[in-house]
């Protein structure tokens, strides 16, 4: 291990801020000794790993504060070093001067992620494990503290552990055959490795296909709200997140910007964009605010086309629909103003599909559930059933594809090319699988990684 990382470290590990307690963390071989030589209260060099003690942190013979001291003896700790940590008072004012203190007596101050470095490095985590911990603590709804929980806990891991043991096991072999080159031997055989290939393809496409939905998870799904003006975009937007959020107005061309909230249906955030209104803008201000509506649809997930069920007209629609409809992009179609009709409307009297149709009064909050349901329906449908392994994490992803590439160009030349070549593909793929769980890494990667992290973690 470097030398750099032989040391030990301390850090706040609780936010800054003046708060009921703060965590000081301590890790590193000297952890109980530096703590120790400021603690005055039990020898904790003599004191055994999980346990917590009461005593003062003292600076000669000041006090600084009343503290709890937990242990942590290497290597029954989250970095499988020594670790200590001390919950002392949230005052700013004595957490600077006990991690003064700590670092006088021969800690240094943490990285950014460099705990969570150390139990990479240590072998408590592997680097898909460590990143779920950024994910995890980044976690803003269930179904993203979810997914990063399953994938801290070595569920994408182990998947990906069993796919590299069955193409090393095949890899081993094709090595073995170059040592016999000489005598023609085939040791691997071709269609067993065809079948393999495959097989590992088709694991490695369903992960692929599942960053959209991981990444609307950990993100959030952009969904626009978009429409003619004084359809009523604005006042769907209120009822949505249940607060008057936009300003409401009967004057046609109020929404001049975008307006971005985050509403939370079953554990999903949707990041919902209310927008100026589509028409021919009057002047300057008006014109760019349709112009960033469009630039909003052409970036969003999810678009929600909302119009006045009481004026407006079938050529109208269909006009509006064309002009919107982008691939890959779903539309839902929201006839708003129910309120002001003498007969409910169905999709059919416009010529439009039933299932992406819903009739609303965003003012009386009609249908306003129902709604949220079918946004929901529409983003994420039966895709989460809670135990299926989701990446959402881009370098992932672009790791997934090079090795996905990498065993077609295998399967590609598996009658063709020599034995060599197939090697090198293979040994090809396995590196790139091995760069997500940390098998194959560099300090730049590292760096990169652990530098996104919080101090503290």
């Amino acid at each position: 291990m470097d030398k750099h990382y032989a040391d030990t470290i301390v850090a706040l590990a609780t936010p800054n801020g003046t708060g009921a307690i703060g965590i000081i963390r301590l890790s590193g071989p000297e952890a109980i000794t530096i703590a120790n030589s400021v603690f005055r209260g039990k020898d904790l060099i003599k004191q055994a790993s999980h346990t917590i003690h009461f005593g003062n942190i003292v600076d000669g013979e000041v006090i600084l504060d009343e503290v709890l001291v937990s242990l942590f003896i290497a290597p029954r700790s989250y970095t499988r070093e020594n670790v200590v940590e001390i919950s002392c008072h949230g005052s700013a004012y004595v957490i600077e001067s006990i991690i003064k203190l700590l670092i006088k007596k021969g800690a240094r101050s943490a990285k950014a992620g460099e705990f969570t470095l150390r139990a990479f490095l240590n072998g408590q985590l592997d680097l898909s494990q460590a990143e779920a911990v950024a994910d995890l603590i980044a976690s803003n709804s269930k179904a993203s503290q979810q997914v990063a929980l399953q994938q801290l806990r070595g569920g994408f891991s182990s998947q990906l552990q069993s796919l590299r043991d069955q193409l090393v096991q095949f890899a081993s072999l094709i090595e073995l055959e170059l040592d016999f080159a000489e005598e023609d031997v085939e040791f691997a055989n071709r269609d067993q490795l065809k079948k393999l290939i495959r097989e590992i393809n088709g694991v490695i496409g369903g992960l692929i296909r599942s960053f959209e939905l991981g990444n609307a998870i950990k993100q959030g799904v952009n969904t626009v709200i978009a429409g003619r003006p004084n359809a009523g975009k604005s006042t769907l937007l209120n009822a949505l997140l249940n607060e008057e959020r936009a300003i409401v107005s009967h004057i046609p061309g109020t929404t001049r910007d975008t307006i971005e909230e985050v509403l939370n249906i079953n554990g999903i955030n949707f990041r919902l964009i209310d927008t100026a209104g589509i028409r021919e803008a009057t002047d300057a201000i008006e014109q760019m605010g349709v112009e960033r509506t469009m630039e909003k649809i052409s970036q969003s997930a999810l678009l929600v086309y909302v119009f006045d069920a009481a004026k407006a007209t079938t050529d109208e629609l269909k006009q509006d629909i064309e002009s919107l409809q982008n691939p890959g992009i779903k539309m839902l179609i929201v006839a708003n103003k129910a309120d002001l009709l003498s007969s409910e409307i169905q999709a059919s009297d416009f010529g439009l599909p039933t299932s992406d149709f819903l009739t609303v009064s965003a003012k009386e909050k009609i249908h306003i559930e129902e709604l949220k349901n079918k946004i929901y329906s529409s983003a994420i449908k039966d895709k989460l059933t809670g135990d299926e392994t989701l990446v959402t994490n881009i370098r992932h992803l672009e790791a997934l594809q090079k090795t996905e590439e990498s065993l077609a160009r295998v399967l590609n030349g598996m009658d063709s090319i020599t034995s060599d070549f197939l090697a090198m593909d293979i040994k090809q793929a396995l590196h790139y699988l091995g760069e997500i769980t940390g098998a194959v890494t560099t300090d730049d990667l590292l760096e990169n990684i652990f530098s996104k992290f919080c101090i503290g973690k």
